[in-house]
């Protein structure tokens, strides 16, 4: 969540109902365990916690009866009032709650807040309370417990957590919960909670044979299997076309790159945490590449340029390489080597608008080939502190938004929000579920053309120097890998299944009909296996369902005799026997179609 939603939802009735039931589930916990004692209960961003040290560990029965006692409370009504006391009455309130102490300390001396987020200032100390229940706490709480929807909040389950996220500390029982304005809002969540679990793109991944991580290999590092690498294959050879047929040229770049390149970039100061280690290389360090942009500028600069020149239009699929903690790789989602589809505009300044109108454009022509039709934009503007003269922000954010008017896709403005290098838009899809997804940024950068000293000839003879945009469009190919499964359930359009045809013989005598029909669905183009196993029919047909194959056909000896096939649909359409040219056409309508 930016900071810009965290902070309207912080302010939102929504996080108010979250917190103040992250309070009455203390409250709940506490009349069960007389002796346990509590950390922090902050509301997150679906839900609340509340972390425990209880004498046991918590069972499912638990949590039910912690549940229907938060509802009893919740009909209680009680009020929710707070109180600004000094720390020493704090201690008195506390005396027997030793996290709280600590929270205590933190903030008497300015270090950490209530939550345990650090601090800058020391803060105001203040409790709130409801019933029996007092809690250190800044709030903000709904009025009384009578405006939570009892029959909206549900607790999720319990995991484990350090005190403060420290290994060497505690170890606590953290409650997940979360709470809604309504049960029908509730219920949908949980429908999608139960839907994600479904599409999980690792789940499906080894399912269908897609994709692997190995710890003898690497965390973080993906091994792209046949089916998988031939999705992505289909994908970048789309990917492809359509950059040549907009103008754009490729490049190709190493994968490692001299101190001294990312020295100049100002990557090495502002981004060294997230680098590998360098390598010698004759005395020289080299580093893996975070990122393609420095490259592409050198080849900018292999040229004098010319204002005639312009725009020129780089794109790459780049591998790079970023550190990353073990505790936040996730799949194909959250990698330590990926690909980039990584694209980088030169303009000049009269030519930014449309340029940016072409690249917005663009973004959004690929992502809806890839079937995505709901869209965001957030348009990010210049923070305090920031490079680049004030018009040259002017006239890029009023660029970015007239773009995202004309193309009537809904944006918000982060104001500040952007890069000290420039401000940009990020352009979110959302899937079949609903959930929000960052692909497509539009960057633009004001400091690495003056930091490599970027220029063309104009129309006087004079040196000018151009407008850079950074283009990501599907973000990374492992990750947008990733979202496609979760967003299909792993049943890709006809055009990206890697078999799009699955034949099904009845009998052993029908095999070699089976391999003609075959090849002549090869000779079309289509992808199709023969499953030539001894099943039963009704078994092969399953398999097929289960790998997600659209098309399958059945042949036996009426087909054989008629020279047809017999067409099952993984929907679970059965259409029947049909011609193999009636066959060959649907499927090209399908694939022509992207559906």
């Amino acid at each position: 969540m930016d900071e810009k939603v965290k902070e309207r939802y912080e302010d939102s009735l929504l996080y108010r109902i979250r917190h103040s039931s992250a309070h009455i589930m203390a409250q709940a916990v506490l009349e069960k365990f007389p002796t346990g004692k509590v950390a922090i209960g902050p509301a997150i961003d679906d839900g609340f916690y509340y972390d425990f040290d209880l004498p046991r560990a918590l069972t499912p029965e638990d949590l039910a009866e912690i549940e229907s006692r938060m509802r009893e409370i919740i009909r209680e009504d009680h009020a929710f009032q707070r109180q600004v006391l000094s720390a020493e009455q704090a201690r008195a309130i506390f005396q027997d709650q030793p996290y709280k102490l600590e929270l205590i300390d933190g903030l008497e001396s300015g270090g950490y807040d209530e939550d345990g987020n650090p601090l800058f200032e020391k803060p105001e100390l203040s409790t709130y309370q409801h019933a029996s229940f007092v809690d250190l706490c800044r709030g903000p709480h709904v009025e009384h417990t009578g405006l939570i929807n009892p029959d909206a909040v549900k607790l999720m389950n319990v995991a484990g957590a350090y005190w403060r996220g420290d290994e060497r500390r505690p170890m606590l029982q953290r409650i997940y919960g979360t709470a809604w304005y309504s049960p029908q809002e509730l219920q949908e969540y949980l429908w999608k909670l139960e839907e994600a679990k479904k599409r999980d793109h690792r789940k499906i991944g080894r399912e269908l044979d897609l994709f692997s991580v190995k710890d003898e290999v690497g965390a973080g590092l993906i091994l792209w299997h046949p089916k998988g690498a031939k999705i992505r294959m289909l994908a970048e050879n789309f990917w492809e076309k359509e950059h040549e047929a907009a103008g754009y040229d490729f490049v190709y770049t190493p994968h490692i790159g001299k101190s001294s390149l990312w020295e100049t970039s100002g990557h090495l100061g502002f981004y060294k945490e997230n680098m590998y280690a360098p390598i010698e290389i004759e005395g020289q360090q080299y580093f893996l590449k975070p990122m393609n942009c420095p490259f592409h500028i050198h080849i900018y600069n292999d040229h004098t340029r010319s204002y005639r020149d312009l725009p020129l239009r780089f794109a790459e699929k780049g591998t790079v390489y970023r550190y990353e903690r073990s505790g936040v790789l996730h799949g194909l989602l959250r990698v330590r080597g990926f690909t980039q589809d990584d694209a980088h505009h030169f303009c000049r300044a009269d030519q930014m608008p449309d340029e940016i109108d072409f690249v917005l454009n663009f973004c959004l022509h690929i992502l809806r080939s890839f079937g995505f039709s709901e869209f965001q934009a957030y348009l990010s503007t210049k923070p305090e502190k920031s490079v680049g003269e004030l018009q040259q922000w002017q006239d890029a954010q009023d660029a970015l938004q007239a773009s995202l008017e004309r193309a009537h896709i809904p944006y918000e403005v982060d104001a500040g929000g952007g890069a000290f290098y420039g401000p940009k838009i990020d352009l979110k899809i959302k899937d079949a579920i609903g959930r929000e997804w960052q692909l497509s940024t539009i960057q633009f950068d004001f400091n690495l053309p003056e930091r490599f000293d970027l220029t063309y000839v104009g129309e006087d003879g004079q040196p000018h120097r151009p407008y850079m945009v950074h283009r990501a469009l599907l973000g990374s190919m492992e990750r947008f890998f990733g979202v496609l499964i979760e967003h299909y359930a792993g049943a890709f359009p006809v055009w990206l299944s890697p078999v799009q045809v699955k034949l099904i013989p009845i009998a052993d005598r029908h095999l070699e009909y089976a391999e003609q029909v075959k090849a002549q669905l090869k000779k079309s183009g289509l992808r199709v296996e023969v499953d030539d196993r001894p099943e039963r029919m009704n078994a092969k047909i399953r398999d097929a369902q289960m790998q997600k194959i659209p098309y399958m056909l059945v042949v036996g000896d009426k087909e054989m005799e008629n020279g047809q096939v017999a067409l099952r649909m993984r929907s679970g359409e059965n259409p029947g026997p049909m011609s193999l040219a009636d066959f060959i056409a649907l499927a090209e309508k399908d694939i022509a179609e992207k559906i």
